[in-house]
């Protein structure tokens, strides 16, 4: 299992419109192959900036996600609202603190 980060920024008219499509697919998103774990974060100095952390079981489904017309149909609905690129990163998980 691997955790997904990804950094988005918005325009700042178009936050909500990001905000009522992440509602309508996040269990979709969730449910999807592979998917164990979905959070959406918010920056708190910077109210455009938003952060998807996810947990998925490989790589490769990952990839199907991103290949999937789920994915097609989220992205092609969120990239419009951005004030900059997307910002991506696969990690691994060292440790849990709770």
């Amino acid at each position: 299992m691997f955790v997904r980060l990804v950094k988005m920024s918005f325009k700042p008219s178009k936050v909500e419109e990001f905000l009522s499509n992440f509602e309508s697919y996040k269990t979709q998103i969730r449910n999807f192959k592979g998917c164990e774990f979905l959070e959406l974060y918010r920056d708190k100095s910077d109210a455009t900036v938003f952060f998807t952390y996810s947990f998925w079981n490989s790589e490769t489904d990952l990839e199907n996600y991103r290949q999937s017309e789920l994915f097609k149909s989220v992205w092609s609905k969120t990239k419009p609202l951005f004030s900059a690129s997307a910002e991506a990163w696969s990690v691994d998980k060292i440790a849990t603190l709770v």
